[in-house]
């Protein structure tokens, strides 16, 4: 099994182009503005909660969060290279991030073929989340 290097980043230091492809190739990025270079590239520079996992140098995944490191973190996105799924690497991103915050709770919305994947490492459903749209 080849190792993965896990670690918190700052957004400000990855290759925008290398975190579109890794969207792409997990399937996140049909569910975010990929086309629009500028906003997703806001988008990586503005999280304040970065952690990253890399293969022989290859970006495979990425927990991008928003946190006030002691109350709540949220979760925005969750992107796992399709070759490199059920591998561990998605619980690994999240133990990461809950190390860098650990009093906060993490608050996602799940994508829809996700919903199976986060009870089964532990996350408990809340049925009163809300969203408005700009």
């Amino acid at each position: 099994m080849t190792a993965w290097k896990i670690e918190r980043v700052e957004g400000g230091d990855l290759e925008v182009d290398e975190v579109l492809a890794l969207y792409h190739a997990s399937g996140l990025g049909e569910r975010r503005p990929v086309g629009d270079v500028t906003r997703f590239t806001s988008m990586i520079r503005n999280a304040n909660l970065i952690v990253t996992c890399r293969i022989d140098g290859e970006l495979v995944g990425i927990a991008r969060s928003i946190s006030d490191f002691c109350y709540t973190t949220y979760l925005s996105d969750l992107a796992v290279s399709r070759d490199h799924q059920r591998a561990g690497i998605g619980r690994a991103l999240i133990e990461a991030t809950q190390r860098e915050a650990p009093q906060a709770k993490i608050v996602l919305l799940a994508a829809p073929a996700a919903t199976d994947y986060y009870p089964h490492i532990g996350f408990a459903q809340h049925h009163s989340a809300w969203t408005l749209a700009p």
